[in-house]
Formats: C-alpha cells, sequence, structure tokens
C-alpha cells in the first residue's frame, strides 16, 4: 500500500502537467450583418470542463492574409498559454479569434456602409460567444490584443468602447492614416468619389492618433494599454507616434520596443506578456 501511495504521489505532478487547453479552429456562427457564415477559432483552458467555474476572456486579433487559425497554427496559442498557466503568469481564460478575411479583410465597418464587421464583432459574436461558452462577462474580465491588422482592431475597439474591456496589447500595429491628408490620398485611389466629409469621418473613427486626440480626461485610465512593436518593423513609426501622442496627453500605458521585425518569431515571443499582462487586469490590484 505504501508503494502504491508513493507511485501516486510521483505521478501527481506527471498527470497535472500533462492536462492541457483545447483547441477549435474551425467553429461557424451565422451573421445576419454581414450575411454569411463566420468562422472562429477558440481556446478552452484545461480544467474548461471539469471546473464548474466561469472565466475571463480575451479576443485575439489575426493579421492581414491569416484567418482564425493563425494564432492557432503559426502564434502557437495552445502550447503558450498552457505554459504561461501552468507557470502561474497568466489565470486561465478562453481565448476567442475570429476570422476577419472572408469575404473583406477587415475588423472595421466599410467606408460605403456595405460589410459593416466592427457591428458583427460587437453585435453578433461578442453575445454568442459569451453565452456560449463559460464566460464572466464584466468589463474587468474582457481583454483584447491583435497583430497587425489585429492590432489596429485591438486600438480601435477598445477606443470605440472602453467600457467593454479592461486590456487592450496591440502588437505591431497598423495604426491608421497618420493624418487625414494620407487618408484622402490613399481612399480615393481605392474608392474615388467619396465625398470629403465621408473621408474625413472614416479617418476620425478608424485611425488610432485621431482617436487617442479625442479621448476626454475622464476616459485616461478606462482601458490597461500593452503596446509592442520591433525595431525593425515597417509599422513602428505608426506605434511611435502613438506612444508619444500617448505620454503627451498623459494616457497610462506600457510600450516595448524589441529586437525583431513584422513576424511570428516576434509574436510567439510577445504573447507571454500579452497573457500576463491581461491577467493582471482580471485580478485585483
Amino acid at each position: 500500500m505504501k508503494k502504491l501511495s508513493l507511485m501516486l504521489l510521483m505521478l501527481c505532478p506527471a498527470l497535472l502537467f500533462a492536462q492541457t487547453g483545447k483547441v477549435y479552429d474551425n467553429l461557424t456562427l451565422n451573421s445576419k450583418i454581414l450575411k454569411s457564415e463566420r468562422k472562429y477559432a477558440v481556446y478552452l483552458p484545461p480544467d474548461y470542463e471539469t471546473s464548474g467555474r466561469s472565466y475571463p476572456i480575451l479576443y485575439l486579433l489575426h493579421g492581414a492574409g491569416d484567418d482564425q487559425t493563425g494564432w492557432v497554427q503559426f502564434g502557437e496559442v495552445l502550447n503558450i498559454t498552457d505554459k504561461a498557466i501552468r507557470d502561474g503568469i497568466a489565470t486561465p481564460m478562453i481565448i476567442v479569434m475570429p476570422d476577419a478575411n472572408t469575404g473583406r479583410r477587415g475588423y472595421f465597418n466599410d467606408i460605403k456602409g456595405d460589410w459593416n464587421y466592427e457591428d458583427f464583432f460587437f453585435k453578433e459574436l461578442m453575445p454568442f460567444v459569451e453565452k456560449k461558452y463559460k464566460v464572466k462577462t464584466d468589463r474587468r474580465y474582457r481583454a483584447i490584443a491583435g497583430l497587425s491588422m489585429g492590432g489596429g482592431g485591438s486600438f480601435v475597439y477598445a477606443l470605440h468602447h472602453p467600457e467593454l474591456f479592461s486590456s487592450a496589447c496591440p502588437l505591431s500595429a497598423a495604426t491608421g492614416f497618420l493624418s487625414l491628408d494620407d487618408a484622402k490620398v490613399a481612399i480615393s485611389k481605392n474608392t474615388p468619389g467619396l465625398a470629403d466629409s465621408t473621408v474625413s469621418n472614416f479617418y476620425n473613427r478608424y485611425s488610432v492618433i485621431p482617436l487617442m486626440n479625442a479621448m476626454p480626461d475622464a476616459k485616461k485610465k478606462d482601458v490597461r494599454w500593452y503596446i509592442d512593436c520591433g525595431d525593425d518593423d515597417f509599422l513602428y513609426e505608426g506605434n511611435g507616434l502613438v506612444h508619444n501622442l500617448m505620454r503627451k496627453k498623459e494616457i497610462p500605458h506600457e510600450y516595448r520596443i524589441r529586437d525583431g521585425a513584422h513576424n511570428w518569431t516576434y509574436w510567439r515571443a510577445s504573447l507571454p506578456s500579452v497573457l500576463e499582462f491581461v491577467t493582471q487586469g482580471f485580478h485585483q490590484y
């Protein structure tokens, strides 16, 4: 009996270590707004099926050219998150990764109003997943992060809805047009014939610099910000300008510049810090 007990004690750490989360990367929901089936992936923590508890949620957005499988296949979200939980730097959480690359590419409402992805995200996707899964729905327990195009989405969604997110972590973010003149030139090439007021409204709504400039003083501490960009990233300038503006406006934020470029090697190294940062927001502090 003593030998059996000793063997069980020796096996327990191995059994605990062997516990893993689960990832499903080909799930769907029907969108009336986008008039199509929309795909998403989800990470569920190791004890999800057995705990009986509800969990914080992180919305993790992919970049241009990827889909809902990007963070699963290239970002290794399963292994990295499992390890972060085992190491105690991240609390068990649900991670939802929507597809923003089918039909049209991007997380924003189209300038012509005929592909309203942002409306889909907040009016259909969030209510759907937060009803389907065991999610804590208080603002404190909800965060958003993403890379490149998804970093831009993370910025804009948290700026549009600070009442919904405790933390936002844009990685190598596409920060939008750096000036209204830039917006006019680029948009006129892709979508000619739009009124100046339409272009101006789109610039003010979906570029990070005017959104940060318009932030009321009372909202400066609503969202915990973690901004990360490689020193060789082609989006370095935009991230630097946003950082400088946030410092000038005294908007609290963490800003990281590490050695690296615009690639998955960089973002895989970013993810543990993101998980740790959002966990701090989920906890009492």
